[in-house]
C-alpha cells in the first residue's frame, strides 16, 4: 500500500460526492423562493408531495420514503400539524404507530404543485430525456451506496 505522501491529495473537483452535494444544495435553494410564499420549507414540501398521492402515511412510511430519520421528521410533522397542514393520530391497532393525513389546508396547497414543478424543471435547463437519465443515475448511486452504509 503506497504511503499517503507518495500520491497527490485528492482534489475536490475529483469527488463525485461533492458534485452531488453542491447540485443538491443548489436545487434545494432554487425551491426556497417558490415555497416561501406558501410558508413551507423544502422538507415540508416533500411531505406534502407524498401525501398528495392520496393516502395516509405512517411516520415510518414517510421516514423510509423521504430518507429522513425520526429525529428530523417528528419535529417537522409537529410544526406542519400546528400550521394546520396535516393531522397526526395514533393508530387504533398500534398506538406506537402514528398516521399522517392531509388537512384541508394541506390539500389546498396542491394547487401550487404544478407551477413549482414546472419552474424548477425549466430552471434546470434539461430536457425530459436528460432528467430521466439523471434520475436513473442518482437512483443507481443511492442503491449502490446504501449497501456501503
Amino acid at each position: 500500500m503506497p504511503s499517503r505522501r507518495s500520491s497527490p491529495p485528492i482534489e475536490l473537483s475529483e469527488m463525485l460526492c461533492f458534485d452531488l452535494y453542491a447540485a443538491s444544495r443548489a436545487l434545494t435553494a432554487a425551491y426556497r423562493p417558490l415555497l416561501a410564499g406558501l410558508g413551507l420549507a423544502y422538507p415540508q414540501y416533500l411531505v406534502l408531495v407524498v401525501l398528495w398521492q392520496g393516502r395516509e402515511q405512517t411516520v415510518k412510511q414517510l421516514s423510509e420514503t423521504l430518507y429522513l430519520d425520526y429525529g428530523t421528521l417528528t419535529p417537522l410533522l409537529r410544526r406542519m400539524q400546528s400550521d394546520g397542514l396535516i393531522t397526526r393520530q395514533c393508530r387504533l391497532e398500534d398506538e406506537r404507530s402514528v398516521s399522517i393525513e392531509l388537512s384541508a389546508a394541506g390539500a389546498e396547497l396542491r394547487l401550487h404543485e404544478r407551477g413549482i414543478h414546472e419552474a424548477i424543471r425549466s430552471g434546470v435547463g434539461l430536457n425530459d430525456q436528460q432528467v430521466a437519465a439523471l434520475q436513473s443515475t442518482h437512483r443507481s448511486i443511492s442503491a449502490a451506496t446504501a449497501a456501503l452504509a
